[in-house]
């Protein structure tokens, strides 16, 4: 079987380098010529809470040829009309796309290649890229781990050989309600990680002053709240079911959901979120994908989702370069 990683960054080279590390075989493509000349040369360098190097096989995608059984998808979600296009030529005729996207990804890429030929995955671990080459893991290594489903009643003939390549780096969750994990990991997304960004800080550093706190427990309840609304089951995440312990009625509840969110999310309190790196870039986020999907699916069942309008409306606004991200940005939610 032959498999490759498209958009292989932060997430994408440590996914490679654990599956090469541990007896599978991945090609790692990405455009950064410099990221992929430093992978060629000195191998994937995992840096943060583990640290090896482990040498890859690594290629810009002009160099990419034939065909291949498995493509990980991880690129930004604002470029998938072209980039599944153009690597729909490289599937092999019953090859299969694994999109680890954040938001609401398969019916799009269904869309160009099927929905028998398209896999979700979601991971519950975050990394940074510090340089060509060179990655951080900012998730404890006892919290690798995926969500692994299908939009399609008809399973991937390559759906065991998937969840074998992922098992080389942590556990594998097989999801029957697929998109019940998919909302999970959205409501992990649209308040950590929009919080984040909006901020300018670590998981952590969102959950921790009970100023910002405030607004990460209400973008929670509105993810909640939308899929009450919608009839959407959100599944737990490493075990835990996020829904019992997170949302409230009455102000006890809201009290102990409070005071959990900083424990909840302690295993991945370095991480920084993506759409933070990328405003750090100078880059254009993902926060329609991701708040914004909140918000429009709020619409679609009628609930209302101001924390999450806000958290668009500013990072939309950080991007354009008329605010910063900044813990000063906690004003525009009162």
């Amino acid at each position: 079987m032959r498999a490759a990683i498209y958009g292989a960054g932060s997430l994408g080279t440590i996914l490679g380098a654990y599956i090469t590390k541990n007896g599978g075989k991945v090609e790692l493509i990405n455009r950064n010529k410099a990221h992929v000349e430093a992978l060629q040369k000195e191998g994937a360098k995992v840096v943060g809470t583990v640290n090896f190097t482990q040498p890859v096989v690594a290629y810009l995608p002009e160099q990419m040829e034939g065909k291949y059984d498995v493509i990980f998808l991880m690129t930004k979600q604002q470029h998938n009309p072209e980039v599944v296009t153009m690597l729909k030529d490289f599937l092999a005729p019953d090859g299969v796309l694994v999109t680890f996207q954040n938001g609401l990804p398969e019916m799009q890429i269904a869309e160009i290649l099927g929905e028998d030929r398209v896999l979700g995955c979601t991971v519950a671990w975050g990394a940074t890229m510090q340089g060509p080459g060179v990655c951080e893991l900012t998730s404890e290594p006892d919290a690798l781990s995926f969500s692994l489903g299908s939009i399609s009643a008809k399973r991937s003939k390559h759906f065991d050989k998937v969840k074998e390549l992922l098992e080389k780096m942590g556990t594998v969750d097989v999801e029957e309600n697929f998109i019940g994990t998919r909302w999970s990991k959205l409501l992990i997304n649209a308040s950590f990680s929009g919080m984040s960004a909006v901020l300018g800080c670590t998981f952590g550093e969102a959950a921790a002053p009970k100023e910002s706190r405030r607004i990460v427990q209400a973008l929670i309840k509105e993810c909640i709240d939308v899929c009450a609304a919608g009839g959407i089951r959100i599944e737990p995440v490493q075990g835990k079911d996020i829904v019992k312990l997170l949302d409230y009625k009455g102000s006890l509840k809201k009290a102990v959901s409070f005071f959990i969110i900083p424990i909840a999310i302690s295993k991945h309190a370095k991480l920084k979120a993506s759409m933070l790196q990328d405003l750090e870039k100078g880059k254009l986020t993902e926060v329609d994908a991701i708040n914004g999907s909140v918000s429009d699916y709020g619409r679609k069942v009628g609930c209302p989702t101001p924390m999450n309008d806000k958290v668009v409306e500013i990072i939309h606004k950080i991007e354009q370069g008329q605010l910063k991200p900044s813990f000063d940005n906690l004003k525009y939610f009162e």
